[in-house]
């Protein structure tokens, strides 16, 4: 009986500790550095809009558990090309940030 105890303490830690080895071998986001993250924020946009499949499969995953509700129509809306920041307004901060 105590066998069986012990054995499932290994088994527990060692499914632990190669969780953590994968965790470990992922890129942590830190490791971004604020010029990438513009770009690559900047293509997923360009994606977004250039691409009605993408955009339409976006929509589905982050606005599709919305439907229904109150805050549907408002996800749904987000996704829309026309009211996106102009390239200038990406590098800025927002006014929050710079009024002291």
């Amino acid at each position: 009986m105590m066998a069986r105890g012990f054995a499932s303490i290994v088994v527990a830690v060692a499914l632990i500790v190669g969780t953590g080895a994968t965790l470990a071998q992922m890129p942590a986001a830190h490791d971004e550095t604020p010029e990438q993250n513009v770009r690559e924020s900047h293509q997923y946009q360009q994606l977004l809009c250039k691409n009605a499949a993408f955009r339409q499969h976006r929509i589905d995953k982050e606005c599709g558990p919305l439907q229904g509700s109150q805050f549907y129509e408002s996800c749904v809306a987000s996704f829309d090309c026309g009211k996106q920041p102009s390239d200038a307004n990406w590098r800025r901060a927002p006014p929050s940030e710079t009024i002291k």
